[in-house]
């Protein structure tokens, strides 16, 4: 047996780029990663993204407070790696705004250091206090 680990794995993917829906199969031998099944580059893509770097787009709700509603719905700008998910919805349950919010507003900015930035996609008004 010798000292040299290797790095060979094969994984089945059902691509999401495109309505399509290519079944892909994706092989890494070391540093190499072969791609079959897809009909265009972006299949290709998703496939290798998807074994050596998975990430994914975070959709939850945050806490508002002052708004007509108690929370509002938020996501990643872009996608996070899959392994810093959870820290980033720690940091999102234990954030709170302040009413009013517009769609685009950042919830949270670089959120765990990924360079990405929660935005808030749906607007909440602030709540009318009658004065009597």
């Amino acid at each position: 047996m010798s000292g040299k680990t290797t790095n060979n794995e094969v994984r089945e993917f059902v691509c999401i780029c495109c309505p399509i829906g290519c079944k892909l199969k994706a092989e890494r031998d070391g540093n190499t990663v072969r791609v079959q099944g897809n009909t265009c580059k972006r299949g290709e893509k998703y496939a290798i993204d998807e074994l050596t770097a998975p990430k994914r787009t975070v959709t939850t709700t945050v806490r508002i407070d002052g708004g007509e509603l108690p929370c509002v719905p938020v996501k990643t700008k872009d996608p996070i790696p899959k392994d810093k998910i959870f820290a980033a919805l720690y940091i999102i349950k234990h954030t709170k705004l302040d009413a009013p919010v517009a769609i685009g507003d950042i919830a949270v900015s670089n959120v765990c250091g990924t360079g990405v930035d929660v935005v808030v996609t749906r607007a909440c008004a602030a709540k009318n206090v009658r004065k009597e």
